[in-house]
């Protein structure tokens, strides 16, 4: 059903105040432990940090004692107390009686109870491994992704128990809100079953609440986009209404239009209703013509799903507050990203990271809490998932985000590749659960049976959804991302991603503090440094283990810009003209601890260089140049918008970085909501070797650059491409480079231009950090980039607006720049 935002005469009183923490041996008296204040919602481990005695650089186990959670009630008459999720083995008593017992931190519970004066509220969480070890059962395979291998019978989190790249940090505690609720008004509202529906001109809208205490004769309305209708009554418990919705504006993916929301309200007799904001759209998918794509088409448009995969930003805390998913998902929409999805081996968000990634207009790709394991198929494990699911579907019944359920991550493909045969790499019991509570709770929903499948084989790329490590993981060289043929990557490309500054406060090196943080598959005998080395070494034609030795300075920011470059390049190869792929998502978009984690965006939620990259590979209007050997190159226009837009299109090559031995501008369309190539040969009236395929004699050229402006007469620039045919980083010279920091408006923006092509210029300034970095820079244009303050003193953070006391001061480098360039403002 769906989520009641609040009702006349019902109040809604957060228990967060007043808990204390102790840990106990297991099975220990209560009064054996030393009560420690804690937060609620909250874990174990945020109190122990709290009070000094735990820390996420040495995390200390928490699944061998038990917690046990204090607070006091005061109020008279009956309430219900609401449990949004208990992490795990719960067990809960009011003035010493056991009203509750939980085995799943992914469930919310509701307990009537009456209150006469003041009562102890006791939350008491056993010992994880314990219960673990009394498990038997033999599974028909064993992962080495996760431990231990009984984690499978118990409905946890894997977060804490993903050796190789999660932090060990374990989830244990109240970590979703307590509530005390009271209804005094009239009547009581129990539930509401709320659906929506687009046909591409009109919204339709399907409501039923359930209640108690209403009269007969009693009379009620519902409101949305200003169309109301009345309510009828059953004469029993239930009031409903079906109505229409004329020309509505619809919801879509910021990517592609705007996501309208519409408030919902109703009411009953005198009780007034809010049942939150709804948006109308459809979802279906297109398998393309040979039956084996996954195209998301929302409101009948194919969108190229673009994004990363979710990891929680407070891992410790597990915090559900709109205030810390907001930065997070707000960072996600700056960088064009229109698609986040939360995997089988996180947990499932809170109700804020939905009406968030509703506004915002992201689409939301869930996954089931389940992944690599063989589970149990028990009626009682079963159950469980089944009334997860079904809570998940009922509070985001009327969430436009939510677009995709997936049944979990990579459980067949663990199967296929330790080589079971294909009628045993699947779990029917499962998915005949999750799919049935799908399709009576949210049949609009597109379902995907497990992530990766579609093909023979769970994991090849060019069939259903992949999880795509050619480009990465697998050492294949660039042009494999069109080889692939892939069709949908809901994971892909992942590399241990250099941030700027050093968070652990040693050389991005080989100290073994430095290691320690680098991702790994456990078992193998290399890490995801190793394969950023090796495009390193082929992008960039250096030796890595010689310049690091030799220059480590700038091994370091050839590091941090070799994965952004991998990145775009995959990214331009899946959205150009006649691509088959329809969505990329990244693993992982943020990094749950410092260091050079999977996250394009570190664990204090400072952009790295990869995200600046994606940021431009996200665009909603794109110019990308592809290497088409003997036919020459490319040039793609791509536009994600409703209308069509009017270009020049400007191509220029150059030789040496600063010579134009050729120029080419052209009006050009970008259709709507779609793409098209052009090749180079038709742009120029003259034979132009701009992929040196021919090889006549020495390179002609060293970059070839593509402008995209406004056909106005601004001539504001849309976007840029380049190419290299001789490899990307050009040789180091006096470029010519120049940078004047300036106030503009209530801002501080930095002015830069060279003589010469200037590759992966970036900022560096303690106290400020550059809205745009890491990009390329030809000669004869002025760019202008916004500086924001750092969100912490004395480095590189979150920018939070500008501040009259802080005065830019740093240095502009470039990959092929001899020397930095120095600026600072003028206070």
């Amino acid at each position: 059903m769906a989520r009641i935002r609040s009702v006349g005469g019902r109040r809604v009183t957060a228990l967060t105040d007043g808990w204390t923490m102790s840990l106990l041996p297991p099975g220990a008296p209560g009064d054996q432990g030393e009560p420690l204040a804690a937060t609620v919602p909250g874990t174990a481990a945020q109190a122990l940090r709290a009070a000094g005695r735990w820390s996420l650089e040495a995390p200390s186990a928490l699944h061998d004692t038990d917690s046990l959670f204090l607070t006091r009630l005061y109020g008279h008459g009956p309430r219900v107390l609401r449990f949004h999720g208990l992490a795990t083995l719960a067990e809960v008593r009011l003035d010493g009686e056991c009203i509750l017992t939980s085995d799943s931190m992914h469930l919310a519970h509701e307990v009537p109870v009456t209150l006469n004066g003041e009562a102890e509220l006791a939350i008491r969480f056993h010992a994880l491994h314990p219960a673990l070890a009394a498990k038997k059962g033999r599974a028909r395979w064993r992962t080495k992704l996760a431990e231990p291998a009984a984690l499978r019978f118990v409905r946890t989190t894997l977060l804490g128990h993903m050796p190789g790249w999660c932090p060990p940090v374990h989830a244990v505690g109240p970590y979703r809100p307590v509530e005390l609720v009271e209804d005094s008004g009239p009547l009581r509202v129990l539930a509401a079953d709320l659906r929506s529906g687009y046909d591409g001109r009109d919204g339709r809208l399907s409501l039923r609440l359930t209640v108690e205490g209403a009269a007969a004769g009693t009379t009620g309305t519902v409101e949305v986009a200003g169309t109301a209708v009345p309510l009828a009554f059953d004469g029993i418990d239930a009031f409903h209404a079906d109505l229409t919705v004329p020309g509505v504006a619809p919801w879509w993916p910021h990517s592609h239009g705007e996501p309208a929301l519409h408030a919902v309200t109703a009411r009953i007799g005198t009780t007034d209703i809010e049942l939150g904001r709804v948006g109308f759209r459809s979802l279906a998918v297109d398998r393309g013509p040979d039956g084996r794509g996954f195209a998301l088409l929302v409101n009948g448009v194919r969108v190229f799903c673009r994004g990363g995969c979710w990891t929680p930003p407070d891992i410790v805390g597990l915090s559900s507050d709109r205030a810390v998913y907001e930065p997070a998902l707000r960072q996600m929409r700056e960088a064009g990203a229109n698609m986040v999805r939360v995997g089988g081996t996180m947990l499932y968000e809170g109700d804020a990271f939905f009406e968030l990634c509703d506004e915002l207009g992201i689409l939301v790709w869930q996954d089931a809490m389940l992944a690599n394991f063989d589970y149990p198929t028990d009626p009682a494990f079963l159950e469980s998932v089944r009334a997860e699911i079904a809570q998940l579907l009922d509070r985001t019944q009327a969430s436009p985000s939510l677009a995709v359920l997936c049944g979990g991550s990579e459980m067949e493909q663990q199967a296929a590749m330790l080589g079971l045969p294909r009628a045993s790499r699947t779990q029917p019991a499962l998915e005949a659960v999750w799919t049935a509570e799908a399709a009576a709770r949210r049949p609009d929903l597109v379902l995907v049976p497990n992530s990766p499948s579609g093909g023979a084989l769970p994991f090849i790329a060019n069939a259903g959804v992949s999880h795509y490590y050619g480009v990465g993981a697998y050492l294949r060289p660039l042009d494999d991302a069109r080889r692939a043929d892939v069709r949908f990557a809901s994971e892909c490309l992942a590399f241990a991603n250099v941030p700027e500054g050093d968070p652990l406060g040693v050389p991005a090196l080989h100290h073994p503090r430095w290691k320690e943080r680098v991702p790994r598959d456990p078992g193998a005998s290399w890490d995801f440094e190793d394969v950023r080395d090796q495009y390193l070494e082929d992008l960039y034609r250096v030796d890595p283990r010689r310049l690091r030795t030799e220059d480590p300075d700038r091994y370091r920011r050839l590091s941090r810009a070799v994965t952004g470059e991998v990145m775009q390049a995959v990214f331009d190869e899946w959205r150009r003209a006649g691509s088959s792929c329809a969505g990329g998502l990244v693993w992982q978009w943020r990094d749950l601890w410092p260091g050079a984690g999977w996250g394009v965006v570190a664990a204090d939620g400072t952009p790295k260089p990869a995200w600046h990259a994606l940021q431009r590979a996200f665009r909603p209007q794109r110019v990308i140049l592809t290497d088409e050997g003997v036919n020459g190159l490319a040039v793609h226009l791509v536009n994600d918008g409703a209308r069509p837009v009017d270009a020049l299109l400007r191509l220029t090559a150059w030789r040496d970085g600063a010579v134009p031995v050729l120029r080419v501008e052209r009006p050009v369309t970008l259709p709507a909501r779609g793409a098209v190539a052009l090749p180079m040969a038709e742009l120029s009236d003259r034979f132009f070797d701009a992929t040196y395929a021919y090889r006549f004699g020495p390179c002609p050229h060293d970059a070839v650059t593509a402008q995209l402006v406004s056909a106005d007469g601004g001539g504001e620039p849309i976007d840029e491409s380049h190419h290299f045919p001789g490899g990307r980083l050009l040789p180091r010279a006096d470029l010519g480079l120049t940078a004047v920091a300036e106030r503009r408006g209530g801002d501080w923006v930095l002015r830069l231009a060279t003589r010469r092509f200037a590759c992966s210029v970036h900022v560096e300034d303690e106290r400020f950090h550059a809205e745009e970095s890491w990009f390329h820079l030809p000669p004869g244009v002025e760019r202008t980039v916004r500086l924001r303050p750092c969100a912490r003193a004395g480095g590189i953070g979150i920018g939070l607006g500008a501040s009259d006391g802080e005065t830019p001061d740093g240095e502009v480098h470039a990959l092929n720049a001899l020397a930095p360039v120095r600026y600072r403002g003028n206070a």
